[in-house]
């Protein structure tokens, strides 16, 4: 009995590592056929490069996937991008963006998930969130003052994320400034491992610890679907 539950669960672990390449190499895609191949010249795709190679997506999976999205392959991508609203349980406000290629197949299986909690209609959650740009970087030189970065690279605000070895920070910026605030922190010799907008909630919602369990459990739910491609949700 102890075998097959090791077996099921080293299955399980394939099947996650599966689905998150899956996502990744969708982003690549998305990312280089919205802004081209040139990584140099693409925040978002050197940002999706980087989370790739971190969780060790193959180099040629990756080269495939930059080839393909920026369309020099003779292949077609066709994404849509989805967004639903609604509430996870004890009335976490949550948004859910999915890219897909069948909006058919993903509708109905959203809303199965959100059995579980409700889902509401477009705008139903969104003025609880603010529309920004995230960019997460990390540099060599600990002793960057994060302040001093963040004004010039023209973000809004910094906060330091802690991680060994070298200097971390998230940058919050305004959407139409996202672009440029990565390729001044690339430039400046930043790592950049996110550049992506993003749903910040304005007032997050305070849970006990069983019912924080309950809502992960959702959330985990809703993330483990091949064509969800962010999930935010108001929690402090």
């Amino acid at each position: 009995m102890g075998a097959q539950w090791k077996q099921k669960g080293r299955e399980e672990s394939a099947l996650k590592r599966g689905q998150l390449f899956g996502k990744l190499v969708k982003e690549i895609q998305v990312a280089a056929k919205m802004g081209g191949a040139d990584p140099d010249l693409n925040a978002r795709l050197f940002a999706a490069i980087e989370s790739a190679k971190k969780q060790s997506v193959p180099r040629d999976t990756i080269e495939r996937a930059v080839k393909k999205g920026a369309g020099l392959t003779g292949e077609t991508i066709n994404y849509e991008s989805i967004m639903y609203e609604g509430f996870a349980p004890h009335k976490v406000p949550v948004i859910v963006d999915c890219l897909t290629d069948n909006r058919n197949r993903t509708a109905p299986e959203i809303r199965k998930l959100f059995e579980a909690g409700h889902l509401g209609n477009p705008g139903s959650v969104g003025w609880m969130f603010d529309h920004v740009g995230i960019v997460e970087a990390h540099h060599a030189d600990k002793s960057l003052d994060l302040e001093t970065v963040a004004i010039e690279a023209g973000a809004q605000s910094v906060e330091p994320v802690v991680e060994e070895g070298h200097l971390a920070a998230h940058f919050q910026c305004d959407r139409t400034d996202l672009d440029a605030v990565s390729k001044y922190l690339k430039k400046t010799g930043w790592t950049v491992t996110t550049s992506e907008m993003s749903y910040v909630v304005k007032n997050p919602v305070e849970l006990t610890d069983a019912q924080r369990a309950e809502v992960a459990a959702f959330l985990s739910a809703i993330d483990d679907h091949d064509d969800v491609h962010r999930v935010y949700a108001g929690l402090k």
